[in-house]
C-alpha cells in the first residue's frame, strides 16, 4: 500500500531479481580484484566510524564480501550488520568479517513488517549496492532506509553516475541490470526521503577489468533530518 503521503511502498511494486543474486554468487570475491582501489568508500566509511560512539550499530546494504567496508566499521568498534541478496557475497563476508553479523536477505525484506526485523540503527552505508535496483524502486529503498534509522541518524552512499534505468551491462563475465543518475538528480532523490546532504564527492575509476568501463562514482554523506 501507499503511504500517508501517498508515496509508493514495497508492496507496490513489483520486484524483478531475475538473475543478480546468481551473477554476484559467481563473482564472488573476483569483485575486490576487479575494484582494488576505493579510496571514496574507505573515507566514507571513516566518516561513519568518527562520527559514532563505540558499539553504536550500523546497517551495511549490500555488504557483499564485507571488504572493506564491513571489516573497517568492525574494526572501529561498530556493531555491524550486513545483508546481501547473494549467499556467496555472505559467505565470503562471514569468513571476511567474523565479528559482524551478516544475512542474506533482499532489501525489501527489511520493510516495516517484512520477514526480516532488524531493529534500529545509528547509521547505514550502501555502497554501489542501490544502483542494483530500478529508478522506481530506489527512492522506496531509501525511505526504508531513513525508517530503519534513529532520528539524525547517518547514511554514506555511492553510486556510479549515469543515467540510466535497469540497464543490462556485461559485468566480470556476467550480465546485470544497473541504475543511474546524473549527480544533482541523485541528490535530488536522497533529499525527498528525507536526508540532508552534507558533502558530497566523486572519484574518476577504471577498474581492473576489461569488461567494465571505466566510471564516474559520486559518495553522498547524508543524514536523516525528519
Amino acid at each position: 500500500m501507499s503511504d500517508h503521503a501517498g508515496r509508493p511502498e514495497y508492496g507496490d511494486l513489483q520486484l524483478d531479481r531475475t538473475g543478480q543474486a546468481e551473477a554476484f554468487d559467481v563473482i564472488g570475491d573476483r569483485y575486490d580484484d576487479a575494484f582494488p582501489h576505493k579510496e571514496g568508500q574507505l573515507a566514507a566509511a571513516e566518516w561513519i566510524a568518527g562520527s559514532l560512539d563505540a558499539g553504536s550499530r550500523v546497517l551495511d546494504v549490500g555488504c557483499g564480501t564485507g571488504l572493506p567496508t564491513a571489516r573497517q566499521l568492525a574494526e572501529a568498534g561498530l556493531d555491524v550488520v550486513g545483508v546481501d541478496l547473494s549467499g556467496g557475497m555472505i559467505a565470503l563476508a562471514k569468513a571476511n568479517v567474523p565479528t559482524a553479523t551478516f544475512h542474506q536477505a533482499d532489501i525489501a525484506d527489511l520493510r516495516p513488517g517484512g520477514p526480516l526485523d532488524l531493529g534500529r540503527f545509528d547509521a547505514a552505508v550502501a555502497f554501489f549496492s542501490l544502483l542494483m535496483l530500478p529508478r522506481a524502486e530506489i527512492p522506496v529503498a531509501l525511505r526504508m532506509v531513513h525508517d530503519l534509522l534513529v532520528p539524525g541518524g547517518l547514511l554514506a552512499l555511492s553510486m556510479v553516475e549515469a543515467d540510466v534505468d535497469d540497464y543490462p551491462i556485461p559485468f566480470l563475465g556476467q550480465r546485470i541490470r544497473v541504475s543511474g543518475y546524473l549527480r544533482e538528480d541523485l541528490r535530488q532523490v536522497v533529499e525527498s526521503a528525507g536526508f540532508e546532504v552534507v558533502d558530497e564527492s566523486s572519484y574518476s575509476y577504471a577498474p581492473a577489468s576489461t569488461d567494465v568501463q571505466p566510471e564516474e562514482h559520486v559518495f553522498l554523506r547524508c543524514r536523516r533530518i525528519d
